[in-house]
């Protein structure tokens, strides 16, 4: 079962938020009502029964004790940085399986949490950029594709694996090979818009009929992955629900933002493989 993690967080800040406002007007006058009534009855108050009636309620306690800090990571979360963790290799060999990556939540707009609503417009994304966004069929999982095609470009990828974008061929230059699949695999370096990154062909793979043509709707977006014989992106969307003109295509409000960073990489989270930095760096 897939969890609302946002949700679930705006949720948990809204109540904690509660509990110290119900204690700021209602709980709290009480309490101090309470102890001026003790020490006027009194002619010596003792200091312990003053502090159990000055002591709040356990729940108001917890409640304003993790508000700020809920407070603060559902801002950073949804405005600022979001961290992520790559679960396959489908963008290889720019990102590894186990990269925890750093991603900018605002490179493409100021968006409200949950419902995604883009209140500010700050940029759109730019042929190259390495994005995270929500799947189109299933929103409530996290994807991270390469931006191929932007609104109104045509997208063809042919027999020999030739990516061409609006009639041009992108620029490749073979850099060398590696171990595939079902033989070798080898290594070219892309240049997509100003992004200059590694891409990787299995030569003796091929998933899907060749020259197959794509044109990228207004508000939509065409991705995909640097691994690019073993990646579910645009090329193979196909969902009933959707309409066949916006098959493989990635909506506007999918989008959840640019990743940038790789800050850590645990490609087996076991006790006998830690954590290392040394994959650390830019995302190019």
């Amino acid at each position: 079962m897939s969890l609302n993690f946002p949700l679930l967080l705006v949720i948990a800040v809204a109540v904690c938020g509660l509990l110290g406002l119900l204690d700021l007007l209602f709980l709290a006058p009480r309490r101090r009502a309470a102890i001026a009534n003790y020490q006027g009855s009194v002619s010596q108050p003792e200091m312990a029964v003053v502090e159990r009636l000055n002591k709040e309620p356990l729940l108001v306690e917890y409640g304003k004790s993790f508000f700020p800090v809920l407070f603060i990571v559902l801002v950073l979360r949804s405005f600022l940085v979001e961290p992520f963790q790559i679960p396959s290799g489908s963008m290889k060999p720019t990102l590894e399986v186990g990269d925890f990556i750093l991603v900018n939540k605002f490179s493409y707009g100021i968006r409200l949490p949950v419902i995604d609503t883009k209140v500010i417009a700050v940029g759109d994304p730019q042929r190259g950029d390495v994005m995270v966004f929500r799947y189109p069929s299933d929103p409530n999982v996290n994807y991270i594709k390469r931006v191929v095609g932007l609104p109104g470009d045509v997208i063809r990828y042919t027999a020999d694996k030739r990516l061409f974008v609006n009639g041009q061929a992108i620029a490749e230059q073979l850099v060398g090979s590696e171990p595939g699949t079902l033989g070798s695999a080898e290594l070219y370096k892309e240049k997509l818009g100003e992004a200059e990154h590694l891409i990787r062909k299995e030569m003796t793979r091929y998933r899907m009929p060749p020259d197959q043509q794509w044109t990228v709707p207004a508000g939509h977006y065409f991705m995909m992955g640097d691994n690019r014989d073993n990646s579910n992106d645009s090329r193979f969307w196909d969902d009933p629900n959707i309409p066949k003109e916006l098959h493989g295509m990635v909506p506007d409000r999918n989008i959840v933002g640019k990743a940038f960073a790789v800050w850590m990489s645990w490609p087996e989270p076991k006790l006998s493989h830690f954590p290392n930095l040394s994959r650390v760096g830019l995302i190019h």
